[in-house]
């Protein structure tokens, strides 16, 4: 089943008895899509790619500058001007041949986030803009498709799961007065590299946890980190049944119910950054 190099790699995979053999056939048979290969999905990538995630796809439309090196440790500095999605696969190619990647350079709009997000089984959300995290959080709602969210900004952060029929979605955490952002959240405020390491490695870990069905997700819970007073802590947050996507009565059952929240003409949508 495994041939002598893949032994090696996974062997300290093979010894957990959550993963075993027969978790490891199930990581490399896996398909996830990172929606940002930046500051979150760098740490998110090279994860997943490590671990054995058998097809990674890497949706971002950007290229990469060199004010992104500071915390996209995913691209280098050979790379500048470079597609993003394209990078970050040519990085993950050197460190695990196992893995099959799928690059999307293009915008992911309301019109093909749809069809985009449907053949993989778990969705990471690594996104630089509130306009590109309702849309992916709207988008896998009505296509009844897992994923994590996170964003971070300064030297803080946040993470949570979405699993159908199984607990809140992003909406229900945000509230129905949704804050407008103005500009580019990273380069108006700052953000630590290895804030965003922390919370990239946590979104990672969710989507092995999923895809192994082993312990507890951030089904129902968020978890901050609070970077300068190393603070950990972990709330509950129940679904609102008056939410407009997934409570009792949804307004939204088409991305063309919400449009103007995914005009992204109201912030920056460099990918890579969750609000950071």
């Amino acid at each position: 089943m495994f041939s002598r190099e893949q032994l090696e790699r996974y062997s300290r995979h093979f010894v957990l008895r959550e993963i075993g053999v027969a978790g490891q056939k199930k990581l490399l048979d896996a398909k996830v899509l990172v929606s940002g290969a930046g500051a979150l999905g760098s740490p998110a990538l090279l994860y997943l790619a490590a671990a054995g995630i058998g097809c990674l796809g890497i949706a971002d439309f950007d290229t990469v500058d060199r004010s992104n090196l500071q915390r996209q440790i995913i691209h280098n500095q050979s790379r500048l001007g470079q597609s993003k999605a394209l990078s970050a696969a040519a990085t993950i190619h050197e460190l695990n041949s196992d893995v099959h990647t799928e690059p999307f350079a293009d915008t992911v709009t309301p019109e093909n986030i749809g069809s985009l997000i449907a053949g993989y089984d778990f969705v990471v959300d690594a996104t630089d803009s509130l306009e590109s995290k309702l849309m992916i959080n709207d988008a896998c709602v009505l296509g009844k498709k897992a994923f994590v969210h996170a964003g971070a900004a300064r030297f803080d952060g946040q993470v949570m799961t979405y699993v159908p029929g199984r607990g809140p979605c992003l909406r229900c955490l945000l509230g129905r007065d949704i804050p407008h952002q103005e500009g580019n959240q990273c380069a108006l405020y700052g953000v630590l590299g290895a804030a965003t390491g922390v919370l990239g490695s946590v979104e990672a870990m969710e989507a092995v946890k999923y895809l192994l069905d082993v312990g507890d997700l951030l089904c129902g819970r968020v978890l901050f980190l609070r970077g300068l007073e190393m603070r950990i802590s972990v709330a509950r947050l129940e679904r609102d049944p008056a939410c407009d996507l997934c409570g009792d009565t949804p307004s939204i059952r088409t991305l063309a119910d919400r449009a103007e929240d995914y005009r992204f003409d109201r912030c920056a949508t460099a990918g890579g950054e969750a609000g950071e």
